[in-house]
């Protein structure tokens, strides 16, 4: 099992399912290991318009690292590396990215949502960056061009939990819609991107990712991250999450 079911819809949306609902879809080296092969062929692929990261629980779309993965140093070290490279992936796919923010949004999980274009969020959401609880030196790369430096500087050093309503105030979905209509939502937003022009679709992608230079900004804070795996406290801690 690793974690990650693939759908391809005629128009060129593909979903990414995270498929560990016992686990709040919390990310092991498997499951990563299947999140990058999928945004490897995507990125190489032609014929994709959009690219939605969705999940087969409502529950969660991902509540962070696995922290019951039984890792040593070194093991510890190579799934850092997975979640560096994930995170560079996701802001370098050439088409627009939906996520659907569903549950527990924690972690890992707040940094995916952050990696992508667009979230749709459902009224159950729990949004959270909870690194600063374990000195996780991740978040500000993506968060600050969604929300600001001031407010980025909030949610990431509190760790503070937010629902739906603030995370459509903050700007970060446009409504709050029932958990379970969450995906299909994302999935109609999708298929109207994807009823443009396909190249269009991929230069605005890129302007924008230009813009805020959101690859550089990613790159950069993968370094400091993976300095802090390599070199100090590192991650697990305790068997938490984060």
């Amino acid at each position: 099992m690793t974690g990650l079911t693939r759908s391809r819809h005629d128009d060129g949306v593909e979903v990414l399912r995270l498929d560990r609902p016992d686990r709040r879809n919390a990310l092991d080296t498997a499951t990563l290991d299947a999140m990058l092969g999928a945004l490897a062929d995507l990125a190489r692929d032609p014929d994709l318009r959009v690219v939605v990261i969705s999940t087969t629980s409502t529950r969660a779309l991902c509540a962070g690292a696995d922290v019951g993965e039984p890792l040593d140093v070194a093991g510890g070290v190579a799934r850092m590396e997975r979640f560096a490279a994930m995170y560079q992936a996701l802001v370098d796919l050439p088409v627009p990215t939906i996520a659907v923010c569903v549950g527990n949004v924690v972690g890992a999980g707040a940094e995916i949502a952050a990696a992508c274009d667009l979230r749709v969020v459902g009224d159950n959401l729990k949004l959270a960056w909870a690194g600063a609880r374990l000195g996780v030196p991740v978040g500000p790369a993506r968060l600050v061009p969604l929300v600001g430096t001031a407010r980025a500087k909030e949610l990431i050093l509190s760790g503070r939990v937010v629902d739906g309503d603030e995370a459509v105030r903050l700007g970060l979905a446009e409504r709050v819609v029932r958990a379970d209509a969450a995906e299909e939502t994302a999935v109609e937003r999708a298929s109207e991107l994807a009823s443009r022009p396909s190249d269009g679709l991929r230069r605005l992608k890129a302007m924008l990712r230009a813009e805020d230079d959101l690859s550089g900004r990613t790159a950069r804070e993968n370094v400091v991250l993976l300095d802090w795996q390599r070199f100090g406290q590192g991650l697990p801690q305790g068997r938490r999450d984060a």
